[in-house]
């Protein structure tokens, strides 16, 4: 398919007479065409098509299409149909009112090719573009940050399902790339283990057969792993997707010793408390980036999806960037790589508010030096029991002297001793004060619990102890929290997405799939914002339920 890159036409007149009569009172869509016109253009997409070839269908009308796709929900038939019969579609895409539409495969091939390009974040970045050209959204504003998790396209699974489900799942791609060999190789009795999928109330119940089953399919698994390594099979079954997880899922479960003076194989299933961290375990051989996380009390299988928007009381809020990750990278993990794309679209903020999850010290420092944009946020928790008892002095109610290496209590004493220090996390200061002077303090019970030593203080490096000190400190004043306010907002904006565009369940297999549905919900909840902002339409305010109403009537 080429791409034959030409002007975009205006709409069809018959096509804007029939919806000007269909839509008297405004459709979105309309709206949206109106004021932006077609958002995209061909010559944004040359990358992605070869230049000989049968003419492609015009790529800014299928990322359109995309885009609306995700917005109501569609699947591709539904979008293509939607193409065909629906009057504000064609006057969003510039279409004669007779016009036919097209297969709705294009729309998986279109996609594919975003993927394959690495194109994919096109479908926000030309839509902020233009709201930038018509000053809808300007740089060095304020902006909120939050994540949600992401549901994976996949069963859960137990890890006795998971190991028989992985076997399984090999088998049957290898029945599918060569069936003739692997008939010729394939035990009888795994056609009776592995035919069905594995459910976990069709395997054994008790412990010892649970546990003898979890054996067997380990050995089978090594088996098929060491008959792909004979001479005799065709090239390239070892490096298929499905046999990787299984080697990937049988390193993490199975501990596998070998005897090389009688080739025995010594195979071991590992208990739950000797497997490797989470970060490195697969959890289902159809989805292999898919990853299990517990946070607080919320546990699920997936990735992790973090949203940043504007959030100026003046102007529309809109969706600046996105950012999909396995579920078991942190959030402070992502904020410089936030501020880094924040700054190539040309729209970093002066303040960014996020929760303590995307603030550490080094964070606080660095975001401010590299991109000028100042974090705003309460810092991670203090988890010394001092921070946790009201009145109780924690390490931030000590005076530092950091020229002359003292600390000097809420009391008045000063400490005695000040060493430089390191461990894994970095160098720190430890400070120790004169057992004499904390034995006999009135204030020994809010101060240290030890019964012989004294206080002691575990201090970071200068430059991060002033920042963390400040962020703390702008927290306790009202213009602080009446700006840090402002961040509960983006949680607002996960809610919407989450109800109205299914946000939170991955339609996908795959990082790079889900990214690219996160990016086109992204571009969808900023079309609804802005035929919203065109049409003058209030922020809704937070819903409060029936029965809450009435208590200021019965006050």
């Amino acid at each position: 398919m080429s791409l034959k890159l030409g002007p975009i036409q205006l709409i069809p007149e018959e096509t804007i007479q029939v919806a000007r009569a269909a839509f008297p009172k405004g459709n979105l869509y309309l709206t949206l065409r109106d004021k932006l016109g077609s958002i995209f253009q061909d010559e944004d997409f040359a990358g992605l098509f070869p230049p000989d070839g049968q003419p492609a269908l015009p790529p800014w009308r299928l990322a359109l299409v995309t885009i609306l796709q995700f917005r109501e929900n569609l699947s591709d038939r539904q979008a293509a149909e939607a193409v065909r019969g629906r009057i504000d579609w064609k006057y969003l895409l510039g279409l004669e009112l007779t016009d036919a539409g097209f297969d709705f495969s294009v729309l998986s091939e279109f996609r594919g090719r975003l993927l394959e390009g690495g194109q994919e974040a096109i479908l926000l970045e030309k839509l902020l573009e233009c709201c930038q050209a018509q000053g809808l959204i300007k740089a060095r504003g304020k902006q909120r940050t939050d994540a949600t998790r992401v549901l994976a396209a996949i069963r859960v699974l137990t890890r006795l399902e998971l190991v028989g489900e992985t076997m399984r799942a090999a088998l049957n791609e290898l029945a599918t790339i060569a069936p003739d060999w692997l008939a010729g190789v394939a035990p009888a009795e795994w056609y009776q283990r592995y035919s069905r999928r594995i459910e976990d109330d069709r395997l054994p119940q008790s412990n010892e057969k649970r546990t003898a089953y979890a054996q067997t399919v380990g050995e089978d698994g090594f088996l098929l792993v060491d008959l792909l390594q004979r001479d005799d099979v065709p090239g390239g079954l070892d490096r298929l997707p499905r046999v990787e997880a299984l080697r990937l899922v049988w390193e993490r479960h199975y501990e596998h010793t070998r005897e090389t003076q009688s080739e025995v194989n010594q195979i071991r299933f590992r208990s739950s408390r000797e497997l490797p961290p989470a970060a490195e375990g697969i959890e289902s051989p159809y989805d292999p980036e898919a990853r299990f996380r517990s946070r607080h009390a919320t546990t699920w299988t997936g990735y992790q999806v973090h949203l940043s928007e504007t959030c100026e009381p003046d102007a529309v809020h809109l969706i600046t960037h996105v950012e999909t990750t396995l579920a078991t990278v942190h959030e402070s993990q992502k904020t410089e790589a936030i501020h880094q794309a924040l700054v190539n679209k040309g729209l970093p903020p002066d303040q960014h508010l996020v929760d303590s999850a995307y603030i550490d010290a080094e964070l606080l420092i660095s975001s401010r030096e590299q991109f000028d944009i100042t974090l705003v946020g309460p810092g991670r928790l203090d988890n010394s029991w001092q921070a946790k008892v009201k009145g109780a002095c924690d390490r931030y109610c000590f005076e530092i002297d950091w020229d002359g290496k003292q600390a000097r209590c809420p009391q008045g004493k000063l400490s005695k001793f000040w060493r430089e220090l390191a461990d894994q996390y970095g160098p720190y200061y430890q400070v120790i004060f004169d057992p004499e002077d904390c034995r006999d303090c009135q204030a020994r019970s809010l101060c240290t619990r030890t019964k012989a030593a004294s206080r002691r203080l575990r201090l970071q490096p200068r430059p991060q102890f002033e920042a963390l000190l400040a962020a703390r400190q702008l927290q306790a004043t009202e213009a602080g929290r009446q700006l840090y306010a402002k961040r509960a907002g983006v949680e607002g904006t996960i809610s919407q997405g989450v109800r109205g565009f299914g946000l939170r369940r991955s339609r996908y297999w795959g990082l790079a799939k889900t990214h690219f549905q996160h990016l086109a919900t992204a571009a969808a909840i900023n079309l609804d914002r802005l035929g919203a902002w065109f049409d003058n339409l209030p922020l809704s305010k937070t819903r409060t339920a029936l029965f809450a109403r009435l208590a200021p009537l019965a006050a």
